[in-house]
């Protein structure tokens, strides 16, 4: 009777404790949450709040009259549309290139059989620890005759060590049956690749190309450094200069009678910066933990 007694105490009092524990769980994750996403709201408010409202209230969620004026003025504006669609062009190419590169460099590393996969490795691994630098990367891109060239921002970064590791380690799980039976049928190498590994690896395709096109999309010093020509900046270059000068006079050549809010307008940019990559995360949001942790696994 005593034992049954300390055993209901003891699961009253792990249920209570346990229902604690939730409550401080689900009360900091969303104090982080809304730290996150409050001021995402505030720029998307002022993106549609006139110039009056965004000076004097310091902060809303919510702006007392819609207007839309910045939006109409950005996409009736040459150099953002340049820059958007330069921006979705080498994002789509980039994000391509570099999974291609990262699978097909990943595909051999994982056969043990393959001579010089131990110094193959080794130098992956040593890339992972010590870089170039920036002025190194700068003389090569500039030697390849890259400058001013769209693939100055994907080929510099074209196979990133630690996904390539991910992505190996990947396919060493896989069953070698059903290569050995491809082969049987009369595949060769290449064949085994894009008929039975690439199927197999659809949830870490979609990770890690969403991996590469945030970085691509996101990347703001590679056309820094190596675009000189105004007419082939990236959306990120053209963003941090309306946000780090006169917006209107950075943005527009064009001869306007009005200017849409100074500050609203560099609200929108931002937004339409940064709206294209959270529309796909839903999309491939399923394929995250699956994607990365099938690929984790220790050789």
């Amino acid at each position: 009777m005593k034992t049954m007694k300390h055993k209901k105490l003891n699961t009253e009092y792990s249920t209570v404790g346990s229902r604690v524990f939730d409550a401080i769980n689900v009360a900091v994750l969303v104090g982080l949450a809304l730290i996150t996403v409050l001021p995402l709201l505030y720029v998307l408010a002022g993106s549609f709040a006139g110039e009056s409202e965004i000076s004097t209230r310091p902060f809303f969620l919510w702006p007392e009259k819609f207007v839309t004026e910045s939006y109409e003025y950005i996409f009736a504006t040459d150099a953002f549309i340049r820059a958007l669609l330069t921006t979705v062009i080498v994002t789509a190419v980039g994000t391509v290139v570099q999974v291609l590169l990262t699978f097909t460099m990943a595909y051999p590393l994982a056969k043990r059989y393959l001579p010089g996969r131990a110094l193959v490795l080794n130098l992956i691994i040593f890339t992972l620890v010590f870089t170039g630098g920036m002025i190194p990367t700068y003389l090569v891109v500039r030697d390849l005759g890259l400058l001013d060239s769209y693939w100055a921002l994907i080929l510099p970064l074209a196979i990133n060590p630690f996904y390539l590791i991910i992505v190996k380690s990947f396919f060493q799980e896989l069953p070698q049956a059903l290569e050995e039976a491809a082969r049987i049928d009369g595949c060769n190498e290449m064949g085994v690749f894009f008929k039975i590994v690439l199927p197999l690896s659809k949830p870490i395709i979609a990770t890690f190309s969403l991996f590469y096109a945030v970085g691509i999309w996101n990347d703001y010093m590679s056309p820094l450094l190596y675009i000189t020509d105004p007419n082939k900046w990236t959306l990120q270059i053209l963003v941090r200069q309306l946000v780090s000068t006169d917006a209107a006079n950075a943005l527009s050549q064009m001869d306007r009678t009005w200017v849409p809010p100074e500050q609203g307008l560099k609200f929108a940019v931002v937004v339409i910066a940064t709206l294209p990559i959270l529309f796909f995360y839903p999309f491939l949001q399923k394929h995250f933990t699956k994607g990365v942790l099938i690929g984790g696994v220790k050789e």
